[in-house]
């Protein structure tokens, strides 16, 4: 009967034991990471009586968590993915907003601007038309430093939210080195603590939604996290912290630094996953080549429309003043080259735009080894071959001119800029200095409109030509167009070419060329087509190119016309400077044809032009936008199944706790009807004695 008793007891504490767990289940349905556990029961120890073995009762041996590690870390890497992707879309759907908008986009402006420009070519001695030409070209920078400003806004909102979320790892890994501590400590005292456990895998599973993760279980029970390349977060009770912070290549974008001890380690292009991942991805392959694009369409936009309006003459006869700001200022060669903030040399140097139409959307890497220079494109990681131009000391004035440094891809491409250091400045260079070279990242901030009066336009050509009245044969001649030349032009070079009154192109005697007796020094005519022995074809087209470089200035320019008809000897035609031409819009015309020429390159391209640019550049972000959605839908479906796969598993079924409370309500009473049975057989033997 003691015997019966005590198996009904154990049945009794088993039965209980399993209630308070379903009632535990119940109770945490809605916990987040909460993983249903049972109760494990199995027989006492038989005992032997001679006849054999009677059983004692039953007893719990443990409370187990229902869940798979396989399962777990399916969940953490589909939530780590799909953080990423969501964090990436989410940002370049604000870009691909931007660029595109027909408020905040540049093709708009672009299109109102050229528009202006032809509506005052064809009246180019209307200062109201000039006039709209400026506020269309100041509509169109403001455009750029608009869109300029909201990516750089964006850029700030990215170095916010990194700050945000390392603050939000550092909490979060601090609890999971507390939780591998108390799990130890369970675990070493015989215990499988379940709901620490659960604890802990919530947290992680939070983690790995702010960056990715790699996850390794110790022998005592602990979780080991590391990232990136294997930087640890979190090993045993021990816990890194990360930080953002300003980036020692640019300060405008921040790096993350993880601090293990008293050891700091730049972890930024090491990291993936989660939405540090998605941030610092978007920042790479999108947000950095925008603020490149843009600054390259801008720079190459300003520089060929002032150098073009630098060929003509304005409505007072001289050479045509820059519409937009010099985009090699003062303050933009400083700004386009930053030393890193671990030099230990303090040099500081400038960087020039050479050429716009050889322009890249990258920066590059300069490094100092204390006897020359080596660089890198950051956008492909392509080395770039650095020739250096020594400076030469003036023996008049003891100065020294700055060094050069430009720069050709592996094909010999000019990069398009120049990099100065002046003698003092390269003294200071050590060697391990590196320098970051933007040439066209704040391109887009910088441009402006300097030009005031709108009369200094140089809508008209520099040169004309005409046909002398006592021409006997049938010769034409084109308006000579200037094809190569310094700008903005000098006009006392005009008057020394031309002459006060012009210069007289005469027919020789055989009919076949020039007298060129009236042309100054340093003047060359050559008839390039189609004869290719410097011979006039009558009857065709021919192209005459008169070439002429100033004595007193150096400065060298092309013109080219046509001779066309059939010119007898003796016949002449004139060239002279364009004086008076207000009514000329041949400089106005090669300005609107800008808008479809091919003048902007990089990487070794043939040329496009500034609307194809900028339609590129939409297309691109639109591309890795549309890709992206893809890519997170497919994430959302993935990590649902995976969620699903695990709960499976893990999560409470209210049904199912309701039925097993039903069925341990049963088992409940049959052990209370074991010792209710015990009771009255332990009764009818205490009454048999009395």
């Amino acid at each position: 009967m003691a015997d019966l008793l005590s198996i009904g007891l154990s049945g009794l504490r088993s039965t209980q034991n399993a209630l308070t767990t379903t009632g535990h289940n119940i109770a945490n349905v809605n916990t987040p990471g909460y993983s249903r556990q049972e109760t494990i029961q199995q027989t006492n120890i038989a005992q032997y009586n001679g006849s054999g073995y009677v059983g004692s009762g039953s007893q719990t041996v443990d409370v187990r968590r229902l869940a798979s590690d396989f399962l777990t870390s399916q969940v953490r890497s589909a939530n780590s993915q799909n953080s990423e992707l969501q964090t990436f879309k989410s940002q370049i759907s604000q870009l691909d907003g931007l660029l595109s908008d027909s408020t905040t986009g540049i093709t708009p402006a672009m299109q109102k601007f050229f528009a202006t420009l032809q509506t005052a070519s064809q009246n180019p001695s209307s200062i109201p038309a000039r006039e709209a030409v400026l506020a269309q070209a100041q509509g169109m920078a403001k455009s750029f430093n608009t869109l300029y400003d909201q990516i750089d806004k964006q850029n700030g909102q990215i170095n916010d939210q990194l700050s945000a979320l390392t603050n939000q790892v550092n909490a979060l890994a601090k609890s999971v080195g507390s939780l591998n501590d108390a799990i130890a400590r369970s675990k070493a005292a015989g215990g499988a603590p379940n709901d620490l456990i659960d604890s802990r895998e919530q947290a992680i599973k939070q983690l790995s939604g702010m960056v990715g993760l790699q996850v390794v279980e110790q022998d005592d029970g602990a979780l080991n996290l590391f990232v990136g390349t294997g930087q640890p977060l979190v090993v045993g009770n021990t816990v890194s912290s990360m930080t953002a912070k300003p980036g020692t290549d640019d300060p405008s974008r921040f790096q993350i630094v993880l601090t293990s001890g008293s050891t700091e380690q730049n972890v930024t292009s090491q990291l993936s996953g989660g939405e540090m991942g998605g941030l610092l991805s978007y920042r790479d392959t999108a947000l950095d080549h925008a603020y490149n694009s843009l600054g390259q369409l801008s720079l190459t936009l300003a520089d060929t429309v002032n150098r073009q309006l630098g060929q003509g003459l304005d409505l007072s006869g001289n050479a045509g003043s820059a519409l937009f700001g010099d985009i090699n200022d003062t303050q933009s060669i400083g700004l386009r080259v930053m030393g890193r903030a671990t030099n230990t040399g303090s040099a500081n140097a400038t960087l020039s735009i050479t050429d716009t139409s050889k322009l890249s959307p990258s920066d590059y890497r300069l490094d100092y080894n204390g006897i020359g220079f080596t660089a890198r494109r950051a956008s492909d990681n392509a080395e770039v071959k650095v020739t250096v131009t020594p400076g030469v000391a003036d023996l008049v004035t003891g100065k020294t001119s700055p060094t050069t440094l430009t720069f050709a891809d592996a094909n010999g491409v000019d990069q398009g800029f120049k990099v100065q250091f002046s003698a003092d400045e390269l003294a200071k260079a050590k060697a391990g200095d590196v320098f970051s070279l933007q040439p066209t990242r704040r391109g887009a901030s910088q441009i402006k409109v300097d030009l005031a009066q709108a009369d200094q336009l140089g809508f008209a050509g520099t040169a004309k030509a005409g046909i002398t009245i006592n021409n006997r044969g049938t010769g034409a001649i084109t308006q000579p167009a200037l094809t190569t030349m310094v700008s903005p032009v000098n006009t006392a070079d005009f008057g020394r070419l031309f002459g006060d009154s012009g210069r007289k192109l005469t027919i020789n005697a055989a009919g076949t060329g020039f007298d060129v007796s009236e042309l100054p020094a340093g003047a060359t005519l050559t008839i390039k087509s189609p004869s290719t022995s410097n011979v006039l074809t009558p009857g065709q087209t021919n192209v005459v190119s008169l070439e002429y470089v100033d004595p007193a200035t150096k400065n060298s320019y092309t013109y080219e016309f046509n001779i066309s008809g059939v010119p007898q000897a003796g016949d002449s035609f004139t060239l002279g400077t364009n004086k008076g031409g207000i009514s000329d819009n041949r400089n106005a015309l090669n300005l609107v044809a800008l808008q479809t020429k091919p003048t902007m390159g990089g990487y070794g391209n043939t040329g496009t032009t500034y609307n194809n640019a900028y339609g590129g550049l939409v297309e691109r972000v639109g591309t890795l936008t549309a890709q992206v959605r893809v890519d997170s839908a497919a994430s959302e479906t993935v990590l649902k199944q995976t969620q699903d796969n695990r709960d499976s598993l893990s999560a409470v079924n209210l049904d199912e706790e309701a039925a097993k409370l039903v069925q341990f309500q049963q088992y409940y009473g049959a052990s209370a009807q074991v010792i209710k049975i015990a009771q009255s057989l332990f009764d009818t033997l205490l009454g048999a004695f009395r």
